[in-house]
């Protein structure tokens, strides 16, 4: 039973499913590279930070 509601709603939401255009290829695109850049700099940041609190530490 679950699985033939499960394939009939998958059908039913690729019948209103459609290409994006241009425009929102590019939005889309744009989006994801700047939650990629956001995720990156957080990380260098936390890197830098345990970097800076861990170097005292291991010189000591």
């Amino acid at each position: 039973m679950g699985l033939i509601s499960f394939i009939k709603a998958s059908l039913r939401l690729l019948k209103f499913a459609k290409k994006p255009d241009r425009d929102e290829l590019w939005l889309s695109i744009k989006i994801c590279f700047l939650g990629i850049l956001i995720v990156g700099l957080i990380g260098f940041i936390i890197y830098m930070f345990a970097a800076a609190l861990l170097r005292p530490i291991i010189t000591g």
